[in-house]
This record gives C-alpha cells, structure tokens and sequence, in this order.
C-alpha cells in the first residue's frame, strides 16, 4: 500500500533553485500533486547544478524536482495570466519564494490570494522576514550561511571563515517548509480554514545556530562564552588512520571508558578531569586534544572493528566517489536507474521515509520544461482551439517530444 496522505491536494509551485523546490518535492512524496510554473527563461537550477547530456536538466534539477508537472507560460503576456489565475483558483496550497515585490506586481502575492480565496493555504519563503529591515533583499544559501553565523562557526574554530560546501541552509528551510504546509493542511482538512505561511531563511536558520551555540548565554546571567566548546574545539573533527580518516563520537562515561581502552590510552581512564560528561565540559579544549589526536597506528578498518566491538557510534570519513560505493546504501537500495525521456539513463535516490515496511513512491522523473503544458491546460478546462493560440502566442510554450 502506497503512503500517499497528501493524495488529492493540489500544489501551485512557484518556486526554483533550491529552498522551494525541496519543500515541493517532499509535498510531492507524500502524494500531493504538484504543479510546477516555470517561466520560458526557466528555472536557474536547470543549468546551475552542473553539467548535463542536454544541458536542460542538471543532476541537482533532476533530484529536485520529481513527481512533479510542468508547465510553461510567459507571465507578461496578459494571456498567461488568464491562466495563472485559473491555476490559482484550482489549488489548495501555493508555495512560493520569489521575492515579496515580485509577487505582489504579479498579484501572486498571499494578501491578493487570500483575498479573493480565504479557503486556500498560501506559504512564502522568503530570505529574511518580511516585517525586518533586511525585508526584500536578495539572497542565496551561501549569504544565509554567512549572515546567521555558520561560516563563523568556522572562523573560531579554525581561524578562517567557511562555509559548508552544500546547500545546507536551503535543505533545511525546505524541509522545514514542507512541514509548515503539512501541518496547514491538517488544520484545512478539520477546519476548513486556509492559512498564510511565510518562513525566513534568516531566522530560521539562526535559530538553528543559536539553539546550539547560545549555550552558556542562554540565562539571564550568562554562565560562560557562546558556543558548544566541544563542536568549536578544532580537534572536533575527522581523526586520520594509517590509511585515511575515520569518524566517531563518545558522550557518555561508559562511551568514553571504552574509547580510551581501545585506542591505548587507559592512562587517562581514572583521570579526574575527563571522569564525567561535567569534567570533561570544564576541561573540553584538553579531552578534545586527547580524542582527536591522529591513529596512524592502525587502519580505518581496524579501528572500525575496534570501536563497533566497544558499541562506539564510528564510521569511515566518506569522499563523494566512496559515498557512492558504501555497501550499506547499496544493500538498502538507494541508488535506482531510470529512463528520463531527454537526458537518457540516469541515477535516481528512492525516498528514505518508510511507513509500513513500505518506502514513499519515488515518483516520476522531473519533467523538461513545458513537458505537460497541453495536459494541464486541459485539465483547467481550455478548449483545444484555445490552447492552440496560447502556444501560438507564446503564452504557453510546450517541451518538444
């Protein structure tokens, strides 16, 4: 039995690059259909995710935007608009992350919709709150991770700011917007009322930072610097082997008693400043040199065996090419094949959520752009002659078969 909850739900997706597209194609998974509205410039990611046999459908486009219907139309043309509206009128839930002015010269903005559709759920994600100072300004993942201190993080730790070389912040966001429009939807379904959803990248993602690293500021009397000292120690990091580099963590007493019985150091299993998770807070910068220091002695492999025969949470440090090999995702079946119709044989991820022993539907391919522009013009109920001169007009523009 397939676990499709949002089955029935229909999504206006106006959305792309990254933050929105994640959030849709999550909807998607849970079975909501969605409709994505590109314009004939298309979405940036296409083309920005790197290279691709076409150069229309770039891996990270690929991945993002599945089960998901494509439409095309060109918004200055007063016929698209006709369109839009009646795409807006047959939706339940619109997501959007273009900027706030944007939407509002297009009248796609929550105000004008929930105006004319109070039942509907309208959800925003935006750079930064729109109620700030920083209201409307532009930005990416890579400015969000140096505005809400992550790259900073980096800078205190190892003396150079930094910044995660994925786009962290727009997964998150993503995901935590897919989670907003579920739980509206719950709302919708008992109660009938629509809801205007907007989430900041800035201050969720700051809250992200803070709730980890306000830390010792979190009380009225602050009781010691921000940070967690132990994730800003500069040794909190990957520990070289003989042959590469392994990674492991050890919290709890018993944890660390068996760390430091398999790595030689018994020396230190009776130390009073590393005995409990207090002392070794007072003493982090000193058990976090003693922890990191390298393990040339043995192999990764070696150490692994150690360490999962001390029940120790450790596992190789992964590279891109390795992480596409490791076993264990190739036993679980993460890596699919398909047939995309432009691109040829591609690698597709299955959904990581199971429900009932079953795994979310990986749904179709993502679509070229326009690939289902006559399809969902007749589903809004456009006579043929119609369609024709919107594509005539290039109001619409359909992908070519």
């Amino acid at each position: 039995m397939s676990f499709e909850p949002l089955k029935g739900i229909r999504i206006l997706d106006l959305t792309s690059v990254v933050v929105g597209p994640v959030a849709t194609w999550r909807l998607a998974q849970y079975g909501a259909e969605v409709i994505k509205l590109e314009s004939p410039e298309g979405d940036l990611m296409r083309g920005l995710g790197g290279l691709s046999p076409t150069g229309q459908h770039s891996g990270a486009y690929l991945h993002l935007n599945r089960g998901k219907r494509n439409i095309c139309l060109d918004l200055k043309k007063a016929a698209a608009r006709g369109v839009v509206d009646r795409l807006v009128a047959s939706a339940d839930v619109v997501v959007a992350n273009m900027r706030p002015q944007a939407l509002q010269r297009l009248g796609l903005d929550a105000e004008t919709i929930r105006a004319r559709y109070p039942g509907k759920i309208y959800c925003l994600v935006t750079g930064y709150g729109t109620d700030g100072p920083y209201a409307g300004l532009p930005t990416y993942d890579s400015v969000v991770q140096a505005a809400t201190g992550m790259a900073g993080l980096m800078l205190q730790r190892g003396g150079v700011p930094a910044y995660v070389p994925m786009l962290i912040c727009d997964h998150v966001v993503g995901e935590i917007t897919a989670g907003a429009v579920l739980a509206a939807v719950l709302q919708m379904k008992s109660s009938g009322s629509g809801a205007t959803i907007e989430i900041p990248m800035f201050e969720t993602m700051a809250t992200f930072v803070l709730q980890e690293h306000l830390a010792q500021q979190s009380f009225e009397t602050p009781v010691g610097p921000f940070g967690d000292l132990r994730l800003l120690s500069p040794h909190n990091k990957p520990v070289q082997t003989g042959d590469g580099w392994i990674s492991f963590t050890v919290n709890t007493d018993p944890q660390v008693r068996a760390f430091l019985a398999a790595t030689g150091r018994e020396e230190f299993i009776d130390d009073e400043r590393f005995s409990s998770v207090a002392a070794r807070a007072r003493n982090v910068g000193l058990w976090f040199s003693i922890r990191g220091a390298p393990l040339t002695q043995k192999t990764t492999g070696e150490w692994l065996a150690l360490f999962r025969a001390a029940d120790i949470a450790a596992m190789p440090c992964h590279t891109l090419e390795t992480l596409r090999a490791d076993p264990h995702l190739a036993a679980v079946g993460l890596f699919l094949k398909e047939e995309h119709p432009t691109e040829g044989t591609t690698i597709a991820l299955r959904p990581s959520i199971k429900v009932d022993d079953t795994f979310a539907s990986i749904r179709t391919p993502s679509q070229p752009k326009g690939w289902e522009t006559r399809a969902i013009l007749h589903d809004l109920g456009l006579a043929d002659e119609e369609i024709e001169t919107l594509i005539a007009d290039g109001a619409a523009k359909e992908a070519t078969r």
